[in-house]
């Protein structure tokens, strides 16, 4: 290392020195002021947020698969203030001429369901349609830290169940139709009505040797599958604790199950990418 050393200057040392020390948020473009609007998105920031479950959340309500509670760094990105409805979804379908969801009748939804959430398409219909707009399917990440906010909380609200905040009943209801329940980044429906795809296949969380499960708490040692893919938000029919942020679920990419639909993202137009 010495010889190295006595052949940088001054200011060349000082700027390794910077380069080595800057955080994620300082090696992407700087943002525009204003930040464009992009209809029915919004953005969330860059930046820090718990992802995940600590070991007294496992004992009570969460599983394993959620563990650990550890801070994620993201970049900037923009999501769907709602799910895809029938109406958005109708679109893709006659444009280009794929199948329609198997409740559909002859390639169209029921009357008066034009603000449903579309369900009943697989992972690569939903990745598929998220193209076709010019967007992409949320990763877990992104989906939960426009669900959770910052501070790691329970549910989009806050760390309490509450029914009128989102669709826990028995059939799904237009989108949007619980403005209580908006998530810090007020996008609506994380929790519950439709639970949605994501961009991640069915992998661990990575531990630190620090990253413990209580002695009281058995490690099930879940059989991880990358052929399965991540849904998130829980449904309208299913318990509440499924329509925790932090909750995982999954399956196989090819189903296309009545409690599913999806949302995008996308990328800031803005957005450097680094190597």
């Amino acid at each position: 290392m010495r010889p190295v050393v006595s052949l940088l200057s001054i200011p060349a040392i000082i700027a390794v020195v910077l380069l080595a020390s800057r955080s994620p948020a300082q090696n992407t473009t700087q943002r525009p002021d204003p930040i464009p609007p992009v209809q029915d998105m919004v953005l969330v920031p860059g930046g820090e947020f718990l992802m995940g479950s600590n070991g007294d959340q496992v004992r009570k309500t969460a599983d394993v698969d959620e563990f650990p509670l550890r801070k994620v760094w993201l970049d900037d990105f923009y999501i769907d203030v709602h799910e895809v409805t029938n109406a958005q979804y109708k679109v893709f379908v006659d444009s280009m001429r794929v199948k329609a969801p198997h409740k559909w009748v002859d390639g169209n939804y029921g009357i008066g369901e034009d603000g449903l959430p579309v369900i009943s398409v697989s992972w690569d219909e939903a990745a598929a349609y998220a193209k076709f707009v010019g967007k992409r399917l949320p990763t877990e990440a992104e989906w939960e830290k426009a669900a959770r906010g910052l501070d790691g909380r329970q549910f989009p609200w806050g760390d309490d169940f509450d029914r009128t905040r989102a669709n826990n009943g028995d059939h799904l209801t237009p989108i949007m139709s619980f403005p209580l329940g908006v998530s810090p980044f007020d996008v609506f429906d994380m929790a519950g009505n439709a639970a949605e795809w994501v961009d991640g296949s069915y992998d661990s969380y990575p531990r630190a040797a620090s990253d413990v499960l209580p002695r009281d708490v058995p490690d099930r040692k879940e059989v991880f599958k990358g052929d399965r893919r991540v849904y998130r938000g829980g449904s309208w029919n299913t318990f509440p604790k499924y329509l925790r942020c932090a909750n995982r679920e999954s399956t196989s990419p090819n189903k296309r199950w009545v409690y599913i639909g999806f949302r995008c993202a996308m990328d800031p137009p803005w957005k450097k990418k680094t190597q």
